[in-house]
């Protein structure tokens, strides 16, 4: 994934991003409130050697001893013979050792001083601890670890206590702001992460840079999503200057162009699985290609699922099973559809048989005459990963156009509709997306508004008149046998 395809992540998962954010700050300003605060009291201490009345090389040679040791008292601070007797003094409740996790001593490199620190709850108990620690500590170096050498004598170790503790004003923790902060980083790299992860995750296509990763055929068009398809699926007519129907001229202009040396412009329309738009994109396709003053002869081949004859508001008693068995000619079962050239061959009777119907020479038959008198011919084809109808009768056309449905049709799925028409040796024409969303990282660029009134186009694209409706013009098609 590129740059853009993050970007496109983030802006689809926003809402999950910035809601794990607010979290991530709620849950670091909770933890930093229910923390406890604590306080830190420090003292210093100074070690020397008695030198009285040596020289200064006696001097100097003390002063490295004391630097010397300085790094070996500082481990000792730490034990239970420096901490015992502060536990005793203060009658704490405490262990040396637990007592030990709340101090800590350190001496910068060549000196010899010894800061002692101490953290606690309460300020006025970690200045008190700091203070008897240190006078342990001095106790022990000077009568325990380097004792004098004649009774009664001074320890030729001296600790000197130079800034005893003060009691602390302030906690030094929580840090509430910091701790609010790494909240929101922590709530922000998880949102980000479950966005990319939903992404890596999502099978489905939604947006046409996804089917580059599946196939390098050419994109056709974007459809986008409408909620009211059911109502109107024939866009082109009732609402002609809409932006979704001009999708569908966009898509006609993409068909116009496609291959034009080839000659056949006979095309399969089909997908990899129901409820994808096959049936409204090949209806409003054909209203689209009639506009422009083409000859059109949109076929209903999907016999065993037809939706044609509903979507265009005729007939489907008699259709194309009734020409393929011999019951009607091919001219008498075409329905002429709108002012323009278009007609409508309706499935017909649903056979026991559809492939075999399809796969007939009946079906050759029927094609031939067809491609001789119409510019375009267009097929509703069944799902290729449900049956392989769509497969035999693409084998007699140009080739087939897929549709593809954003948020629904999975990229699995359509590589194996794919691979079907690869193994059938048909030719495999471009790719439809329909139902893009109209706003968000996704959308196809719809605008907002129409060009042009269309209060005169919102009705029902199949409350046709009577006489709109009826085949009043046969087309002139010859038929063989």
């Amino acid at each position: 994934m590129d740059l853009r395809d993050y970007i496109r992540i983030l802006h689809k998962n926003w809402i999950i991003i910035l809601v794990l954010l607010l979290v991530g700050l709620a849950g670091g300003a909770a933890y930093a409130f229910t923390q406890a605060p604590k306080y830190v009291a420090s003292t210093q201490l100074y070690v020397s050697v008695r030198t009285e009345g040596a020289a200064t090389g006696d001097l100097v040679q003390g002063t490295t001893f004391a630097r010397q040791m300085v790094t070996s008292y500082v481990d000792v601070i730490g034990t239970a013979l420096v901490l015992d007797p502060v536990i005793e003094e203060l009658d704490l409740d405490t262990s040396a050792s637990a007592l030990a996790a709340r101090i800590t001593a350190t001496t910068a490199l060549n000196t010899v001083l010894i800061d002692i620190t101490v953290t606690d709850t309460d300020p006025a108990l970690a200045a008190k601890i700091a203070d008897a620690t240190a006078t342990s500590f001095a106790s022990v170096v000077q009568n325990d670890l380097e004792r004098p050498d004649t009774e009664g004598g001074a320890s030729p170790v001296q600790i000197t206590i130079t800034d005893p503790a003060a009691e602390p004003t302030t906690p030094t923790s929580p840090n509430i702001p910091l701790l609010i902060v790494l909240g929101g980083l922590l709530g922000l790299a998880a949102g980000i992460a479950v966005a990319v992860l939903r992404s890596v995750l999502d099978t489905r296509i939604h947006a046409l840079h996804d089917l580059e990763l599946i196939t390098d055929k050419p994109m056709l068009g974007g459809i986008a999503y409408d909620p009211d398809a059911q109502k109107r699926p024939l866009i082109v007519h009732a609402d002609p200057r809409s932006p979704r129907a001009e999708s569908f001229r966009s898509l006609r202009t993409n068909l116009q162009f496609l291959d034009i040396d080839s000659g056949s412009r006979t095309f399969v329309i089909s997908s990899a699985g129901p409820g994808e738009g096959k049936s409204t994109t090949t209806a409003n396709l054909a209203i689209a290609l009639a506009e422009t003053g083409a000859r059109v002869a949109l076929i209903d081949g999907d016999l065993r699922l037809p939706r044609v004859a509903d979507y265009m508001g005729i007939e489907g008693g008699v259709g194309l099973t009734s020409v393929l068995i011999g019951q009607v000619g091919v001219s008498d079962a075409l329905q002429k559809w709108g002012a323009n050239e278009l007609y409508v061959l309706p499935s017909g009777p649903v056979p026991p048989n559809p492939s075999e119907m399809l796969g007939s020479a009946a079906m050759d038959r029927l094609l031939t005459p067809l491609e001789e008198y119409f510019d375009y011919i267009l097929i509703d084809a069944p799902p290729l990963l449900l049956v392989t109808d769509a497969a035999v009768i693409g084998k007699k056309t140009r080739g087939v156009i897929l549709t593809a449905a954003s948020g629904k049709t999975r990229k699995p799925e359509l590589s194996g509709a794919i691979r079907t028409l690869e193994t059938a040796g048909v030719n495999l024409l471009g790719i439809v997306v329909t139902m893009l969303p109209t706003k968000g990282p996704d959308s196809y660029g719809y605008g907002s508004y129409t060009y042009g009134s269309t209060s005169e186009h919102d009705q029902d694209p199949v409350q046709l008149t009577q006489a709109e409706a009826k085949p009043r013009v046969r087309a002139r098609v010859k038929t063989k046998g």
